[in-house]
């Protein structure tokens, strides 16, 4: 794959984007080393979605574009509208742009010098694009998906239940994380490119009953048409026995192991991590693992942080911060906090680009927050260790993860 002049690669994207017949969908996103996020209608964003779809007024491209906390729509009408969009965004400095097509896959990756790298591989069997419009067809999961039928999620009819609403929105705002993460870190060399001989290898800790196991699986190999093999990890033989008649039932050729999070033996390091409600210090020790293994990916909902608040309950709180901890409710959501931005600081040391991110809207779930962390080999900046330092001893913690991995500091 040979380097292109930026703006020829540019162009190849818009000829796809413009195409009403071929176009399936395309995600842009990242930005380009040393530039600000893209800007799209007066907000920052770091991801757009885009096809084509029917309306009552004809075909138009639909913009999809998302923010830290929300999705924005638009549509343009087929022509001089659409031309001026696509234009708009290829303007704006995103690293990454994915294209599917009726016939093929199309990536692009900005470099450090500004030219770009694109690849293009045909499929196996053409794709059938989607035109409908209605918020329904935008999911990444059809209500009737085989796996949401058997997970309990959809009636026989193919209906989500009404009470199984909250679960399949985090469904679906976990697949749309998993996608973009997944794009960005195959289009930068972050994740090997996975095979049918080397499939992506994919490892769920503390995944109780699949529901995200099955769903990553069932996007990944059907949706990206990407090889993965899924593995779940839970203390619970019951969880392994009920997860394995699952993926006989639904034909998935995935593993299921006994054993903590901690102590979980798996034939091969896997490429991505999840870790997603694993509680208190359980998240600790997949971060850990994640770390040992060197995941290219890993994506981690924390909840229940018990451990660094039980140690500002004994600590001292440092001046000018009482009014932090002097309240019960406000000491707990502080120490919330502390424990991701410490977590999130390890992994920075540890050779990973890590954003924290809004999981599912709180509406839905207190426990909402993400981390993701994609391994870049990078060292961190000085600051950043000095800064955990100084954090640490000004509070008076011992993180967790900071017993679990040991790092090199330089």
């Amino acid at each position: 794959m040979a380097a292109l002049p930026l703006s020829e690669a540019l162009d190849r994207v818009r000829a796809l984007l413009l195409d009403p017949e071929g176009l399936v969908r395309a995600v842009a996103s990242g930005r380009q080393k040393g530039q600000r996020l893209p800007h799209v209608a007066d907000r920052d964003v770091r991801r757009v979605e885009l096809r084509h779809v029917d309306l009552k007024t004809g075909r138009h491209l639909q913009v999809v574009s998302y923010d830290d906390t929300q999705a924005h729509t638009a549509n343009f009408a087929v022509g001089s509208e659409a031309e001026a969009a696509v234009a708009a965004l290829l303007a704006e400095p995103f690293g990454n742009w994915h294209v599917d097509t009726t016939e093929r896959t199309h990536q692009l990756r900005v470099t450090k010098k500004l030219e770009a790298i694109v690849h293009t591989q045909d499929r196996a069997e053409a794709l059938t694009a989607e035109r409908g419009h209605d918020r329904d067809k935008q999911r990444l999961l059809a209500e009737d998906d085989p796996v949401l039928v058997a997970l309990g999620i959809s009636d026989a009819q193919g209906r989500i239940k009404p009470t199984r609403q909250a679960k399949y929105r985090q469904v679906e705002e976990f697949l749309r994380l998993l996608d973009s993460s997944i794009t960005d870190a195959l289009a930068k060399g972050h994740l090997r490119r996975p095979t049918e001989d080397e499939p992506l290898r994919v490892v769920d800790l503390g995944c109780g009953n699949a529901y995200l196991t099955f769903a990553a699986q069932r996007y990944l190999s059907h949706v990206r048409e990407l090889p993965v093999r899924v593995t779940g990890v839970d203390v619970k033989q019951q969880s392994a026995d009920h997860n394995t008649g699952v993926a006989a039932t639904l034909g998935i050729d995935a593993d299921f192991v006994v054993g903590t999070i901690g102590e979980a033996d798996l034939p091969q390091p896997p490429d991505v991590v999840l870790a997603l409600h694993a509680c208190d210090t359980a998240t600790d020790d997949a971060l850990a693992r994640a770390i040992g293994w060197g995941a290219g990916l890993v994506l981690a909902a924390p909840c229940c942080h018990h451990d660094i608040a039980a140690q500002l309950r004994k600590a001292t709180t440092p001046a000018p911060y009482a009014l932090l901890t002097r309240h019960g409710i406000l000491r707990e959501r502080f120490a919330d906090t502390l424990t991701d931005a410490l977590r999130a600081s390890i992994l920075r040391l540890a050779g990973y680009r890590v954003d924290v991110v809004e999981f599912v809207e709180s509406a839905h779930t207190p426990r909402n927050t993400l981390l993701r962390a994609t391994r870049v080999g990078e060292r961190a900046p000085a600051d950043v260790g000095e800064d955990y330092d100084d954090l640490v001893a000004t509070w008076g913690v011992t993180p967790k993860l900071a017993d679990l991995v040991e790092l090199d500091r330089g």
